[in-house]
């Protein structure tokens, strides 16, 4: 079994995947962090992520264990990953680690949830569900905002807004697996939800698709 959420920044993916993660026995990737992975150690190595020799090889030397990375959370850091998801090789040089974890998951799961901008229509275009969540960009840019300040960090809303605007638009824009809703994946938005009103609706979404499929 596998469930595909794509969507853009903010949008609440990440929260969303992991508690579906949970709620169904399944395995989780955060495919975000592999391109923050590699951002990480483009930026380390001192290379320009934007780069495509440099961030190829960081591509090529991510790890399981690299994941785990207090520091991909860095602002910096999702920057660059912003960058570097953007150029193909670096695409290419994660997509097998990608399906490999999707039709091969760690022992003891029955499946995986992947969340990403490319998992329903490239990485897992097979996946028998698949969820694209989307939101205003003002409310995920608040949601990001807020998420900063309760990090203790400064924080300029329309800063945050207009770096939301940027990335989307790389993502959207770019040549190699832009960010767009697959054919058959149901859009959840999330502008007026809260992480637990957008779960139960996730929840309910997948179990009518798998009640659908076993008839």
């Amino acid at each position: 079994m596998i469930i595909a959420i794509d969507g853009p920044a903010a949008s609440g993916k990440g929260t969303l995947a992991r508690r579906l993660a949970e709620r169904f026995g399944l395995a989780f990737l955060d495919t975000g962090g592999l391109y923050r992975a590699t951002a990480l150690k483009a930026l380390d190595s001192g290379g320009d992520p934007s780069n495509p020799e440099i961030a190829e090889t960081a591509a090529r030397a991510v790890r399981p264990d690299d994941l785990a990375s207090p520091r991909l959370r860095e602002e910096r850091v999702a920057e660059a990953a912003s960058i570097v998801a953007a150029i193909p090789k670096v695409r290419a040089a994660l997509l097998a680690f990608q399906r490999d974890f999707a039709h091969h998951p760690p022992a003891g799961f029955k499946g995986a949830v992947l969340d990403g901008r490319d998992i329903g229509t490239v990485v897992c275009p097979d996946a028998p569900v698949k969820l694209f969540l989307t939101a205003s960009a003002e409310a995920r840019a608040l949601r990001r905002f807020k998420e900063l300040q309760e990090a203790g960090k400064v924080a300029i809303y329309q800063r945050v807004l207009q770096d939301i605007e940027q990335r989307d638009a790389r993502d959207r824009e770019r040549v190699t697996a832009p960010l767009r809703r697959a054919h058959d994946a149901i859009e959840l938005d999330t502008t007026a939800l809260d992480a637990d009103a957008a779960f139960a609706k996730a929840v309910a979404l997948v179990e009518e698709k798998l009640a659908g499929k076993s008839r």
